[in-house]
């Protein structure tokens, strides 16, 4: 990343407070120019719950005074209940919550140095309530950047995926449950960071439960889903993602569902800021995004509505591995989306497991395969949201396929190219009333390895609606369509396509409560590749993404280093499996505040041998500050099991003031399971 000293205007920062209605304060860190109060400017709000003191200063300072050296104000709000804001947190996107939002944006508007134009930009939660504070149409926001985001909080969003519950549903749960229960800094509250730290210790609540009560697409996941009513947005969106994040589906159904002003773009990355992507390339994100806020809040035509709605990375083929530096491909964009350029392109199952261009070969419909796989299978999946950090992405295949049905192409004579979803239709019938299928689309080298391009999963009690799951009957026929992930792939000429199916995917998703044997009729089932032909003249034609740059970055010292790993380890002595993830983020300073960070997290999937109730997750979260002689510290544990009947929950929760416990609390919840 280049790194960005001089700015068109010179730029103050001040940390300040931002009233509420009910005489509660939001906390707020602003960047704007030194001569903001005699030229006036826009503001960008981020609004996070990520403690903008602390644990997003890093990427905060390279951002936000970059826009104000261009002539906005930078203003990184904390969410009641987190960081140095007044409040306890409870909840994802609670009403409370979009409508500080809106008082943010009245603030804003009234302050003597801002315009009254507001944009909002975020990643992941920020990309959530930027949307859904559009959707509540404010007079002030006129333009939204929504990064790493869903339109759907219950179909694609960290929590289920086609009806199975996701093993980051817990990951994420515990993540919250860690930073939850961190501190107001005493510098900017004063003696109060007791009180409000005790308070939110006893009052955030155990996500993960209340999470566990809402099985299916109820009110509670409808409420922050903006697919509810695309109308209500009025604001333009610019919505972007990455092929490594578990959000990208959202950037083209957001495309499709909006009638404003609107633009797409999704890179090889994780769930990253796009210039600091990585997989890379990283691209110049924040001089894109200057193009966005001068064209929607300043007036000024830019030419970035000029140029196509959607850009993609089109991906080529690399071998499998769980960490990606760069991903080879270039940069592809289509008109409109849908995009006429794409073109269904199918291909039929076959009784001898191959994959048939449709009207080609001869017709097997009566044939029947069947599978039950094991647990193992969906040990090298990956996580479902990536942060390429510690290595999560999907490696070699083969191990995977050999629990699972596979249906294979003949190695490919051109290279072929898709771009969207794949769509997988299926005949089926299952020995169990819950069942689920795993398909995964993957790319076999001429070597045979196999790397992952796409996946889908579909709870088949959901196979109807999410909102009214129906038991299956054993035995009887089902038509069944899942969708895949979205993906721009190459596959190159002397590659095959593999589609592979189980009926387990652990431990990215929850397993059924039983395991079920799926009967497949090939036949009666096929494959959608949604086809895009090159366009060399069109592509050749894109403007470049300029190379990153950000302001200069956080002064921090590393006091202890970083530990990353990620291990499958089988004891075959105990039969049992356990997939270890370890993310030690060590220890630091950050030099201007003399604060002093140390975290790291552990988190085990395991089973034993054939049992589905020995089905575990497990995960700890170590955290601590310390400046001077004040030092805090928290440790929260989970475990989640299931058995054929109920998910069980045990957590635990402590803190520390120096050597004193000051809070424990343990929870012990039995949910029963709905249809998953």
């Amino acid at each position: 990343m280049r790194i960005v000293n001089d700015f068109p205007r010179r730029v103050m920062e001040e940390e300040t407070w931002i009233p509420l209605p009910d005489g509660s304060r939001l906390a707020a860190r602003i960047w704007r120019p030194v001569d903001a109060e005699l030229h006036p400017v826009p503001a960008i709000l981020e609004y996070l719950p990520y403690r903008k003191r602390d644990l997003t200063a890093e990427r905060d300072v390279q951002s936000h005074p970059y826009w104000a050296g261009h002539g906005y104000a930078g203003v990184r709000v904390d969410i009641r209940g987190t960081g140095e804001s007044d409040g306890v947190l409870t909840d994802e996107y609670l009403p409370s919550e979009l409508e500080d939002g809106l008082a943010v944006l009245a603030w804003l508007e009234a302050q003597p140095w801002c315009t009254g134009e507001v944009g909002m930009i975020g990643i992941s939660w920020g990309g959530f309530n930027g949307l859904q504070i559009a959707a509540l149409r404010p007079p002030q926001l006129k333009a939204v950047i929504t990064l790493c985001f869903t339109d759907d909080r219950y179909a694609d969003d960290i929590h289920h995926m086609g009806g199975c519950l996701l093993a980051d549903n817990l990951s994420w749960a515990s993540t919250m449950f860690d930073g939850n229960a961190c501190p107001p800094d005493p510098e900017l509250v004063g003696e109060r960071w007791r009180q409000m730290w005790l308070e939110r210790l006893d009052g955030s609540g155990l996500w993960l439960a209340q999470w566990l009560e809402h099985q299916r697409r109820d009110d509670y996941w409808k409420h922050g889903s903006v697919c509810e009513d695309y109308s209500a947005i009025q604001c333009p969106v610019y919505a972007v993602s990455g092929w490594a994040d578990g959000y990208c589906n959202a950037v083209f159904r957001v495309l499709e569902g909006l009638s404003v002003p609107r633009k797409g773009l999704v890179g090889p990355w994780a769930h990253k800021y796009p210039h600091l992507g990585v997989p890379g390339p990283a691209i110049g994100f924040l001089q894109e995004s200057l193009r966005w806020w001068d064209q929607w809040l300043k007036g000024i035509d830019t030419g970035i509505m000029d140029e196509p709605m959607l850009r993609v990375w089109m991906q080529e083929s690399m071998p499998p591995s769980a960490r990606y530096d760069e991903r080879p491909g270039r940069w592809v964009a289509e008109p409109d989306w849908p995009s006429p350029n794409i073109q269904s392109e199918a291909f039929r199952l076959t009784e001898g497991h191959d994959l048939v261009p449709e009207g080609e070969g001869s017709e097997d419909d009566g044939a029947v395969l069947d599978i039950r796989s094991p647990l193992s299978v969906g040990l090298y999946a990956g996580k479902w949201c990536s942060y390429n950090a510690p290595p999560d992405l999907p490696h070699d295949q083969r191990d995977e396929d050999g629990g699972s049905l596979i249906f294979q192409s003949a190695r490919l004579e051109a290279p072929l190219e898709i771009c969207g979803s794949p769509l997988v239709e299926l005949e089926l019938a299952a020995d169990q009333p819950v069942a689920m299928v795993a398909l995964r689309l993957s790319d076999i080298a001429e070597d045979d390895k196999a790397t992952r391009v796409s996946y889908g999963l579909l709870n088949l009690t959901h196979r109807d609606s999410d909102e009214h799951p129906e038991p299956l009957e054993p035995g009887r026929r089902y038509r069944v369509r899942i969708p895949l992930k979205h993906i721009a792939q190459q596959f190159p000429a002397g590659h095959a396509i593999r589609l592979s199916l189980s009926t387990s995917y652990w431990p990215l998703a929850w397993p059924a409560p039983q395991p079920a044997r799926i009967t497949l009729w090939p036949g009666a089932s096929r494959l959608l590749l949604p086809r895009r032909e090159p366009r060399p003249a069109e592509e050749a034609a894109l403007p470049a993404f300029a190379e990153p740059e950000g302001a200069p970055p956080l002064a921090k010292t590393l006091l202890q280093p970083t530990q990353e790993t990620w291990q499958v380890i089988r004891d075959l002595a105990q039969d049992r499996t356990t997939l270890e993830v370890v993310h030690d983020e060590g220890r630091y300073r950050i030099d201007d505040i003399a604060l002093e960070i140390a975290a790291s997290v552990t988190e085990r999937y395991s089973y034993a041998y054939g049992s589905y109730d020995s089905v575990s997750g497990w995960t700890e979260w170590q955290r601590s500050f310390k400046r001077g002689d004040w030092e805090v510290s928290t440790l929260t544990r989970t475990l989640l099991t299931s058995d054929a009947d109920n998910f069980r929950i045990r957590a635990t929760l402590d803190a520390w003031e120096g050597d004193t416990r000051i809070y424990a609390r343990t929870w012990d919840e039995t949910i029963p399971r709905d249809l998953v």
